[in-house]
């Protein structure tokens, strides 16, 4: 079944305003409100549902975990998305389950800005700043199994960066950003698809990116982080396209080929690491 056309959502910047992923998911609950989708119908891939909507694919993947936070629809992995069955007096709500920006919004905000503390931490480290990376790197690697303690560890390495710069601004900026990886959908979303062999590829990316901090580099250091950034997204998106994407196969990402790196032998999207 296709997806129907109703009028694409419209881009806000004012704060008070629904989140641009909330507004796709109120279409999309319409549509299952409407009957379009019946209880166990498989959902269109995200690709399709992003053409007709007019929105990228990062924002319906973001609208589709509102829906799966508000218990409207089931990810299965490997299949699709599906509508569940819900008590005949049950309303069909999307809960106002997060406030704060979509996983993708926040990654995106996040190379910004870290490329560019990458770039000032790399002229100012010294010994003992290394050696803080350096702890955080073991930590990652050979710590806690935990998710909560993996994460803890990944924060420790990126704020120890931020740290280097001694600007406050900087600092209490991506403490923030980090802050708001603590609400349901960046839960949700990492439950999906933090995956052993992604937390290998980001121990790998800090060590890229402590080197060019230990040589000072400051461009290398802004398109280490870049690269590391840009593969967390890549990885959530590729796991979304071989979940939910099945039948259509192909490149998934929204992005450009990653400018940071050339293409590589092994990798036609531009990451050979």
């Amino acid at each position: 079944m296709s997806v129907h056309n109703p009028a694409p959502p419209t881009a806000s910047t004012n704060p008070g305003v629904r989140r641009f992923y909330r507004q796709v998911a109120d279409q999309l609950r319409n549509m299952i409100a409407a009957g379009n989708y019946g209880p166990g119908a498989r959902l269109p891939p995200e690709r399709d549902i992003a053409v007709q909507l007019n929105v990228s694919r990062t924002t319906v993947r973001e609208a589709l975990i509102a829906l799966e936070l508000g218990g409207l629809v089931e990810v299965r992995g490997g299949s699709g998305v599906y509508v569940l069955a819900r008590p005949h007096a049950q309303p069909l709500v999307v809960e106002s389950t997060d406030g704060g920006p979509g996983p993708f919004e926040l990654l995106q905000a996040r190379r910004v800005l870290e490329g560019e503390i990458a770039a000032m931490a790399a002229e100012a480290i010294d010994d003992a700043g290394l050696t803080q990376l350096e702890e955080a790197i073991h930590l990652l690697e050979h710590g806690g199994h935990s998710l909560p303690e993996r994460e803890a560890a990944d924060r420790q390495f990126h704020m120890s960066i931020a740290e280097v710069t001694r600007n406050s601004v900087l600092i209490q900026t991506l403490r923030l950003y980090w802050d708001m990886r603590r609400g349901p959908m960046w839960s949700r979303i990492v439950e999906h698809f933090h995956t052993p062999a992604l937390l290998s590829a980001v121990v790998a990316d800090h060590r890229a990116i402590y080197s060019s901090l230990k040589e000072h580099s400051p461009a290398a250091a802004r398109r280490t982080m870049h690269r590391h950034l840009r593969r967390v997204e890549r990885e959530f998106q590729q796991s979304w396209n071989e979940g939910l994407e099945l039948a259509t196969g192909g490149n998934w990402s929204d992005d450009p080929p990653d400018p940071d790196q050339p293409p590589g032998p092994t990798d036609p999207k531009g990451d050979a690491s």
